[in-house]
């Protein structure tokens, strides 16, 4: 199922003016806050009437201004996933759960409650309260409610930002199978890079309420242009191969014929994995370095150098078919000689790249 938006809203101070297509998947809205990211979700949601526009699930018309077209949120069946769980504080699991297919119509398609379970390996708390759930718990009961609503489209709108590093750990994996095991498309809402890269299938990047790049999240992270959060946060997305584990407990992965060398990875030789690299990890060198601690040395090709308002550059490496980016100062491109086309050597320690930023495809 696609996901088909286009909307135009004024506030006075903000307008939003956006359009875009979303495939089967998970669709990241992307950027900084006050991009427009939660207003546009909340018009998908129906929590807001924009002043024009469209929003369709295939043939299934939520908004067509032009018809006079505009359904309530209540027949919108939609999942909508909050920063807080939002469960029923005096039901149990089991009833927060099904509280949501109350409002499935008749005959709609719906994921198995037993299946939901497993997915979400909630089937042990189905008797407690909210009050005895931890914060990842309490997630992964939303997510359950949301998914036993018979959903056309699941919205979710910053769902860690309220959880601390070790839950949003705890959840990822969950909303990884979900991309992968359920057929409802998903809107999440993001500021977060690293959640971009080891969730994403399609990226809507957002700012100040217009749509400036969506694509691939490899294509869209990898691009030296689209930096929404600055480019002290910016980073690319390779696509890996589990070669083998060391003795030693290191992982060795390929990316496009070469070896890279990370932390051991909970994956077996031959999977594919998803592994971000944040640009102010890489170093680069226009010689083979020799006597360094850094294990990782990728021959690449300068395809882009954007110079940044201060002393920073960010530099696009092409890497076979994939991108990289480097972060490094203009001395440095200035010093080195650096322009695009030139071959070099980028230059990543296995330890820099953290557990979290390595997942599945």
């Amino acid at each position: 199922m696609t996901l088909s938006v286009a909307l135009r809203h004024d506030f006075g101070s903000f307008s939003l003016d956006v359009g875009f297509e979303a495939p089967p998947g998970l669709t990241v809205l992307f950027g900084r806050s006050g991009s427009g990211k939660t207003t546009l979700i909340n018009a998908v949601a129906g929590l807001l009437r924009p002043d024009a526009g469209r929003i369709a699930v295939d043939d299934w018309v939520l908004l067509d201004s032009a018809a006079g077209r505009f359904l309530p949120p209540h027949r919108r069946r939609l999942g909508y996933i909050f920063q807080e769980s939002r469960l029923f504080p005096h039901l149990t699991v089991k009833q927060n759960l099904r509280y949501g297919g109350f409002f499935a119509p008749k005959g709609a398609k719906r994921e198995s409650e037993a299946r939901v379970l497993e997915m979400l390996g909630i089937g042990p708390l189905l008797e407690r309260r909210p009050g005895a759930l931890s914060g990842g718990e309490k997630s992964r009961v939303a997510i359950g409610r949301a998914l036993l609503a018979a959903p056309r489209l699941i919205l979710a709108d910053e769902p860690l930002a309220a959880l601390d590093e070790a839950r949003k750990a705890e959840i990822l994996p969950y909303f990884e199978r979900l991309r992968d095991e359920v057929e409802t498309p998903i809107l999440y809402v993001s500021h977060s890079a690293a959640e971009v890269a080891r969730l994403a299938t399609h990226v809507v990047v957002l700012q100040s309420g217009r749509v400036i790049r969506q694509g691939a999240a490899a294509e869209v992270l990898g691009d030296p242009e689209v930096t929404p959060l600055g480019a002290h946060a910016a980073g690319a997305l390779l696509e890996t191969r589990v070669v083998a584990h060391h003795a030693d407990g290191l992982s060795e992965l390929s990316v496009e014929g070469q070896r890279l060398l990370l932390p051991r990875v909970s994956a077996a030789p031959g999977q594919t994995l998803r592994v971000y690299v944040e640009a102010a990890d890489v170093m680069l060198a226009t010689q083979r370095p020799e006597h360094i601690s850094a294990l990782n040395l990728l021959e690449v090709q300068i395809r882009a150098i954007r110079m940044g308002d201060g002393p920073g550059a960010l530099v696009q490496l092409s890497l076979g078919g994939s991108a990289l980016l480097a972060r490094v100062t203009r001395r440095s491109v200035e010093g080195l000689g650096l322009a695009p086309g030139q071959r070099v050597f980028a230059v990543l320690k296995a330890v820099s790249v953290a557990k979290g930023n390595v997942a599945g495809r």
